[in-house]
C-alpha cells in the first residue's frame, strides 16, 4: 500500500474553504491517512506555504503546522484539533507565528498553496521543545519509512 493522505474538507488540488482560514474560524481541516509501511512507529505532519508572500515572486515558504509523535495507530485528525485534542502523546512545534497549534491560510495577496506534509516514521522522537520546521525535518531525517501530501489552494476575496 501506498501511504495517503486525504481531506473531507477540500480535494486534492482544490480549494480551502473559509472556515479553515483566517478569514472565518481558523480551524484545522479534518486530516484522514491510510498505507503507513510495516515499522511505522510515529507521524510527524507539516502544512506550510511555499507562495509567500505573492504566488508570482514567492520570497519564503510560510510555515502555518508543525505536529511529531503522532502515535502509530492514529489514522486521523478531527476538524478544530486543538492542544487538549490530540491523539495522546502527540507533540507540537512552531509554526512561523511562534506559536504551537493551527494557523490557517491568510494570504496577503494572489492564490497560494498550502502543502499537507505527511511522514511515516521508524521511530517516536524524543522531545524536541516545541521545533519549527527546519529542526523537525533535521530531526525526522534518516527516519522517514514514506511520505504523502495534500495541497489545497486559497485566495482572499
Amino acid at each position: 500500500m501506498t501511504l495517503t493522505l486525504r481531506s473531507a474538507a477540500f480535494h486534492p488540488g482544490g480549494d480551502i474553504p473559509s472556515r479553515h482560514t483566517c478569514d472565518a474560524e481558523d480551524r484545522s481541516p479534518p486530516l484522514a491517512w491510510s498505507g503507513a509501511p510495516p515499522g511505522t512507529k510515529s507521524f510527524a505532519l507539516i502544512v506550510d506555504d511555499p507562495d509567500a508572500p505573492d504566488p508570482r515572486a514567492p520570497q519564503m515558504t510560510w510555515v502555518h503546522w508543525v505536529l511529531y509523535d503522532i502515535p502509530a495507530e492514529t489514522t486521523s485528525l478531527p476538524e478544530g484539533v486543538a492542544t487538549a485534542t490530540l491523539p495522546a502523546g502527540a507533540r507540537e512545534g512552531l509554526n512561523d507565528w511562534k506559536k504551537t497549534g493551527y494557523r490557517g491560510p491568510c494570504p496577503p495577496i494572489g492564490k497560494h498553496r498550502y502543502v499537507h506534509k505527511l511522514y511515516a516514521l521508524d521511530t517516536m522522537l524524543p522531545d524536541l521543545h516545541r521545533p519549527g520546521k527546519a529542526a523537525l525535518e533535521r530531526a525526522i531525517e534518516g527516519h522517514v519509512l514514506a511520505r504523502t501530501q495534500l495541497v489545497g489552494h486559497y485566495q482572499r476575496r
